[in-house]
């Protein structure tokens, strides 16, 4: 089967009937297709692809890796809708002649504020909006906070997730995201393999024999990418505790030659290949948990 939006579901059924059914990623589908797209060349293709000895598959998700990336993905809808929020406050301030520093702290501190001491420059119709928007920003604190309580409770009682915070720098974001989307990690062969899944490996364009590498690939999970850089920010800022950590010599000396921005990408790729060492091997990191950096 290609892999969509019932495929875990049709493929937990099928298993049950006594097939054994494969989960093909679609991006190794699409070079198969020909013709137009339709039902009969979306089948044959299937077919196609599935014949070739070295396909990648998807590993078939549980129920409970079904919820608990629910639930992430609940968790990203209402962190960007409360973004949107605060960008259209500042965007009908500015429209009103009044900035506000940057941080959303800053923001909720003085709204009330401007709301009472410009009073007369606001219109009574833009100050019911502006109000209406502060609303909306509250609400989705609290359920964005109902919800990562969730999933730091499923954290703390999953054996894989309690392993994984184990990792500097990673929390129960990151450790039920990674058990969510991957399992225990058996369809990867190596941590690398599973660092490029995620995009924090470089591009590559070669040819003739030439190796030619660029920018990181930014292929596969955008959200888990984007959890690795952060936690690897978070430890950068900590540089006083770089040397408690097994990797700490290495970071030490890559922060002498690198950018910063280059310096957080390479961190998260190490980052995630000896989580996903921790996660596959079932076994704690080497630094005890309260010795590294508060993770995300």
């Amino acid at each position: 089967m290609e892999a969509c939006l019932s495929a875990h579901f049709v493929s937990r059924t099928l298993r049950g009937l006594g097939f054994e059914p494969r989960i093909i990623p679609a991006i190794y589908v699409k070079p198969f297709i020909k013709g137009q797209k339709n039902d009969y060349n979306d089948a044959e293709a299937i077919a196609e692809a599935a014949l070739r000895p070295n396909l990648p598959t998807v590993p078939e998700k549980s129920q409970d890796q079904l919820d608990l990336q629910a639930l992430h993905r609940v968790r990203s809808r209402l962190v960007s809708r409360r973004t949107a929020s605060i960008n259209q406050i500042r965007a009908f301030l500015i429209e009103q002649g009044i900035t506000v520093r940057k941080g959303l702290r800053a923001l909720k501190n003085s709204f009330e504020i401007i709301l009472e001491e410009r009073r007369a420059e606001i219109s009574p119709r833009m100050r019911m909006i502006l109000i209406g928007l502060y609303g909306d920003w509250l609400w989705l604190d609290d359920r964005i906070d109902t919800v990562s309580k969730e999933i730091e409770e499923i954290s703390r009682t999953e054996e894989n997730c309690v392993n994984v915070m184990t990792v500097p720098g990673i929390g129960p974001m990151i450790s039920t995201a990674m058990v969510a989307a991957i399992g225990t990690g058996e369809a990867f062969d190596r941590g690398r393999d599973f660092a490029a899944w995620v995009g924090l490996v470089p591009r590559q364009y070669s040819t003739g024999g030439r190796t030619i590498l660029g920018r990181i690939s930014k292929r596969g999970s955008r959200y888990l990418r984007m959890l690795f850089v952060q936690a690897a920010k978070v430890i950068m800022m900590r540089a006083s505790r770089w040397p408690d950590f097994s990797f700490g010599e290495w970071l030490i000396r890559a922060s002498e030659r690198m950018h910063r921005n280059k310096l957080a990408v390479a961190l998260a790729n190490k980052l995630a290949r000896v989580a996903w060492s921790v996660l596959r091997h079932k076994t704690a990191f080497d630094v005890p948990r309260d010795e590294v950096a508060v993770g995300i």
